[in-house]
Order: structure tokens, then C-alpha cells, then sequence
């Protein structure tokens, strides 16, 4: 006897089987990670009183959100260069960029951290450059310090504002900032009053999913503060690895888990907003 499966049966055979694979891998963690927030090392919400309660959290809080933000401001505005030259390339100088930023997906978040160090150490390549040309008599303190971080974070993230960024700007309709130049405006006014309100969507959408990723980092921190930057990841790390304290590493995993749902609904409403306004690839 033959089993037959109409095209509907398919269809939801195929949207069950990824659905059972997060809800095993994703979700059923998740929720254990949650109920562990509140159960170790005794029941209630002692973990989640310490959010108010703790200067350490506080610390790695503020700090966690200050480079975070610093991050998605420079990456977005770097991006947003990026994005608007590749608009105004001819294509083959477009495609050639378009590769360069794809090609940084290649390199792991690891060698990216290692190069930097190589290049911004005391003896890396920046210092002695300065040095030979006599700008600076001692090598500058580049790694191992929020300065540090916060480079190799931009620099990772940097692709991850231009492709959203290029894509919105590739649909904005390049003839009304014609039409303001043709009424008398010149090019800054034609781009600042006509063409950048209309890529707010892709750069909000850009902020967020680039302040979203920062929120997470764990490896660029750990090797280029040199311990001596401690964001959100890393410190839920130590509480798993080193204190044993599991209760509170799983209340700031939902905690952050939280946060991230939060921002990511955020987002969902630049997209249908930039979706209202025709603005998205062509």
C-alpha cells in the first residue's frame, strides 16, 4: 500500500520538521535555562534581585552598554558611507566592494581578534610605524583596553550594516533627489532633506541588528580587553567555568535572551515600515 501526501500535507510536513528541530535544540534550552534562573541555588528570584542589588552586574552592565552603543554608532555610520558609495559605483567597482564585504564572513571572530593584536600591539605594526616617524617616543596602549574592543567589534560588525544599508538605499528612487537638484537645491540639502530621510528604515533596522549582535560578543572581548573589559558573555562564562554560580549565569542568559527578543519586535517595525514605503532591493 502506497502512502500518498497531497501538496498541502507537504507543506506542513516541511514547515514541521525545522519547527520540531528548534523547538528540541532552541526552545526546550531556553526554557531550561529559565527555570534554572530561578531554582538554583534555591527557589524564587534571588538571581533576578541582584540585577538591583549587585555593583558588579552593574559594572558589566554599563560597560556591556556603553561599548555596545559606541560600536553600532560607528559601525552604522561607517556602513552607511559604505552603502551610499556602492549606490553610486558603476557596477563592476560595486561587485568587486560587494565581494570585499562578503569575504570578511570567511574569517572566524578568532583570527580577526589575533590579527588585530598583531596590528595594534605594543610592538605591532601601528606602534612602530609611529615611532619610526617619530609621532610617539613609547608604544600606545591600543589592546587590552576598551579601545581596543571596541575596533575589533566595529570591524566585525561593519558587514552587517552594509548589507543591510545597501539594500535599503538600492530602492530609494534616486530621481527625487534629481528633482530637488533640478527646483534649486544644491547636493548636500538634496541629500540630507530628500534622500537620507528616506534610508532612516534601513538605518534604524541597521542600528539594531548590529546593536543586537554587540550585546553577545564574547571572544573579541576576551582577547582584546585582555580581561580587563568584561562584557555581558564573558561574565556569564565565568559564572559557568569558574564560580560554579549557575543560577545567576542563567538569569543574565534570559535576561539577555529577553532583551534580544525585545530588540529584534523593535526591529520587525522599521521593516514593515520600510516595506510601507516601497523603500527595500531592487
Amino acid at each position: 500500500m502506497k502512502l500518498r501526501i497531497n501538496t498541502e500535507q507537504f507543506y506542513v510536513l516541511l514547515i514541521a520538521l525545522p519547527c520540531i528541530f528548534l523547538l528540541v535544540f532552541y526552545v526546550l534550552p531556553v526554557l531550561n535555562v529559565l527555570l534554572l534562573s530561578v531554582s538554583d541555588p534555591q527557589p524564587g528570584l534571588k538571581n533576578y534581585h541582584q540585577i538591583f542589588e549587585n555593583a558588579t552586574l552593574h559594572r558589566v552592565f554599563w560597560n556591556t552598554a556603553k561599548i555596545s552603543i559606541l560600536t553600532t554608532v560607528i559601525t552604522v555610520a561607517m556602513g552607511y558611507m559604505v552603502g551610499y558609495g556602492l549606490i553610486n559605483m558603476r557596477e563592476r567597482e560595486r561587485n568587486i566592494v560587494l565581494l570585499a564585504v562578503l569575504a570578511s564572513f570567511w574569517l572566524s571572530a578568532l583570527i580577526r581578534a589575533y590579527a588585530w593584536i598583531a596590528i595594534l600591539g605594543t610592538s605591532g605594526i601601528v606602534n612602530e610605524a609611529l615611532t619610526a616617524l617619530g609621532f610617539i617616543e613609547r608604544p600606545l596602549q591600543m589592546v587590552r583596553n576598551e579601545f581596543g574592543v571596541v575596533i575589533g567589534m566595529v570591524h566585525y560588525m561593519i558587514p552587517y550594516a552594509v548589507l543591510p544599508l545597501y539594500a535599503n538605499m538600492s530602492g530609494i528612487d534616486m530621481s527625487t533627489t534629481r528633482a530637488a537638484r533640478a527646483l534649486g537645491a544644491n547636493k548636500w540639502r538634496s541629500f540630507w532633506w530628500v534622500f537620507f530621510p528616506q534610508s532612516m528604515p534601513g538605518v534604524a533596522g541597521a542600528s539594531i541588528l548590529v546593536f543586537i549582535f554587540s550585546l553577545g560578543f564574547y571572544i573579541t572581548p576576551a582577547i582584546l580587553g585582555g580581561g580587563r573589559v568584561v562584557m555581558l558573555a564573558q561574565y556569564i562564562a565565568q559564572q559557568i567555568s569558574e564560580t560554579l554560580r549557575w543560577g545567576l549565569a542563567a538569569m543574565l542568559s534570559t535576561v539577555l535572551v529577553f532583551v534580544v527578543l525585545l530588540l529584534t519586535v523593535w526591529m520587525s517595525r522599521f521593516l514593515r515600515q520600510g516595506s510601507t514605503l516601497g523603500i527595500g532591493g531592487r
